[in-house]
């Protein structure tokens, strides 16, 4: 790969700073709107908080048009015209304004946004009862963005490194732990969360928490076979051989707890008829690994991926028979949660547009870096 310099020349890094303040900025009051009880929406610091939080965006934008004047002025010392400049300025503001669309797009439509429009009480419910683990997901891949960027330019790289996997494992570690309180169940009454500030953290969502760890960095080794050669790759293999036991054995584990959180999950497993269609899932698991395993054994590149895949994606369908019907367990239902038909929709209809969209800038996504990573190649 080649050496990328320490510093990038000309760059003043003091404005790549003060636009991440600006983004927490912005990510504080999105969090204080959203989430503060209507009852202390009354008080002072509420009130100045929300007016510190209305500076972000602005600061952001200013200090994104002085850093793209810093880059056409530096171009135009490097001896290009003013035309070149100027469509060097449209193309890199087209280029954030499809990304920033993209990204609104796919939120709105697979993310919170959409479970928000489809299932507004579901909602409401998990965002006021998991708003700890939610909150330090959000900023740690805040987090891990910055350090994935910086590293390219700081001096001294292993803080970067650092900094990239801790925000990595903090956000998955706080996924995992916002599925397995939802999976425990949280406390309703009236359509509203009932339970208290630390409801979310029991033995069992930590364990899911670990879980989820071990499982993406199954996913991650996996990956890393299929994309690289030599020592890398090795190196990869031999990960997976230790994840790959991790997770089977988290799986199996949270599998055997999950039925004794709750009386309905266990009849969903092991009652009569429904273990004619639970039982395959069990099963699939056991194939799942089979082909990792095999995998890995035979040195296979795709394999192993596929099937790490595989056992995630078993693995949720596995959530979805002990959840249905609900979807916040153990007392809302799909149909108590839904959004009136005509919301539905109005939704429907966007998703049937707006998801093969996704689905196609996805694909050609994968299409594009489909081949083995270039160690000549660098990231800018």
């Amino acid at each position: 790969m080649n050496p990328a310099p320490s510093v990038v020349e000309g760059r003043r890094e003091y404005l790549d700073w003060l636009r991440g303040v600006a983004v927490l900025i912005m990510i504080e009051a999105h969090t204080l709107d959203s989430w503060t009880r209507i009852a202390d929406r009354a008080r002072g610091a509420y009130k100045w908080a929300i007016v510190v939080g209305g500076f972000g965006a602005p600061v952001f934008l200013f200090l994104a048009g002085i850093a793209l004047a810093l880059a056409a002025g530096s171009r135009l010392r490097k001896g290009l015209t003013d035309a070149e400049v100027a469509a060097m300025a449209r193309r890199r503001g087209w280029q954030i304004v499809g990304l920033a669309f993209l990204f609104r797009l796919q939120s709105a439509v697979l993310g919170g946004g959409g479970l928000m429009a489809a299932f507004p009480v579901a909602y409401a419910v998990v965002m006021t009862a998991l708003y700890a683990p939610l909150i330090a997901m959000l900023l740690a891949l805040v987090f891990r963005g910055v350090a994935f960027e910086f590293r390219w330019r700081a001096a001294r790289k292993s803080r970067w490194d650092l900094a990239f996997a801790g925000g990595s494992m903090l956000a998955t570690f706080a996924q995992g732990v916002a599925l397995g309180a939802l999976v425990q169940g949280i406390p309703v009454s009236d359509r509203a969360y009932s339970g208290g500030w630390w409801d979310w953290l029991t033995p069992f969502s930590l364990l899911t928490g670990i879980a989820l760890v071990v499982g993406y960095a199954l996913l991650g080794a996996t990956w890393l076979i299929m994309k690289t050669t030599a020592e890398l790759q090795e190196r990869a293999r031999r990960f997976a051989w230790i994840t790959a036991l991790g997770t089977l054995a988290l799986i199996g584990v949270v599998s055997l707890w999950t039925p004794l959180l709750n009386a309905q999950f266990m009849a969903r497993w092991f009652a009569w008829p429904a273990i004619l269609y639970s039982a395959p899932v069990p099963l699939l698991v056991a194939l799942a690994a089979f082909a990792l395993f095999s995998g890995l054994i035979r040195r296979r590149e795709a394999q192993p991926f596929l099937a790490a895949i595989t056992l995630f994606l078993l693995s949720y369908i596995g959530l979805g028979i002990s959840f249905y019907p609900y979807i916040v367990p153990p007392s809302i239902t799909i149909w108590s949660a839904a959004a009136p038909d005509a919301s539905l929709k109005f939704l429907l209809v966007g998703a049937v547009i707006l998801i093969p969209l996704i689905l196609a800038y996805t694909a050609w996504s994968y299409w594009v870096f489909r081949c083995k990573v270039d160690p000549s190649a660098g990231y800018h």
